[in-house]
């Protein structure tokens, strides 16, 4: 019996390969429809025909699809979301989480993304050599990177110790897509990570983040950049 781990708003789905059972209709739902087709895909190594097949295999009307996803790709953008939302979701049961460091804030979001994609990490290694465009441009990962990008401004925000609002606008997204850069090289790194429960992927989260909380020191930033506007006027003069 073949067994996939699934975790998807803070439970571990175990999915199993039997007979379904009679009551199915009745359970169907959108992380019921995400666990078949993940466990569709490596069971056989390639995405479903078709959404009817895929549907009458495991034994609910297309009708019940179409009411969560409408169409694989959908589905294959809300399994990123689901990790990243779920992701969030293990973070804010810890009380002592917002009184982190920026630096234990982002250790903490790198290493909880990474368990989730290490529990599915059949699935996500499937799903990253099947896409032609290089981890950079897979799309599927679309929704997730905005998520991404969307937590790392607020943390941004939260530390700031600036109160120049334009100065914020400006780096906001500077940083936020760096930081989503090295979680892309991260991603990139752990793909081919062998090492005993992926140590080496750990080591390298935490001498990237030293590297992403440099940058997140808004104060310093904001200095360097008045101290340049500063020398521009003077060589104007």
């Amino acid at each position: 019996m073949i067994k996939q781990f699934v975790v998807l708003y803070g439970k571990t789905i175990i999915m199993a390969t039997s007979k379904k059972a009679s009551i199915k209709k009745n359970l169907i739902d959108d992380n019921q429809i995400i666990s078949d087709y993940m466990n569709d895909v490596l069971l056989h190594n390639q995405e479903p025909k078709n959404i009817y097949i895929f549907c009458k295999n495991h034994d609910f009307n297309e009708s019940d699809f179409y009411s969560f996803f409408g169409s694989f790709e959908a589905l294959k953008n809300e399994i990123w979301v689901k990790f990243f939302d779920n992701a969030l979701v293990i973070i804010e049961k810890d009380t002592a989480f917002e009184s982190y460091a920026d630096k234990d804030k982002l250790l903490t979001l790198y290493f909880t993304l990474f368990e989730i994609m290490t529990l599915n990490r059949s699935y996500v290694l499937f799903a990253l050599k099947n896409n032609k465009e290089g981890i950079k441009n897979l799309k599927y990962l679309k929704q997730f990177r905005n998520r991404f990008k969307e937590y790392i401004t607020a943390i941004i925000r939260e530390s700031s110790t600036s109160s120049n609002e334009k100065f914020l606008k400006v780096i906001e997204p500077v940083f936020s897509e760096g930081a989503w850069i090295q979680f892309l090289l991260l991603l990139k790194f752990w793909n081919h990570d062998t090492s005993k429960n992926f140590e080496k992927t750990d080591i390298l989260i935490e001498k990237s983040v030293n590297t992403v909380v440099g940058l997140l020191d808004t104060k310093q930033l904001e200095n360097l950049l008045d101290l340049g506007k500063f020398l521009w006027k003077e060589k104007r003069k």
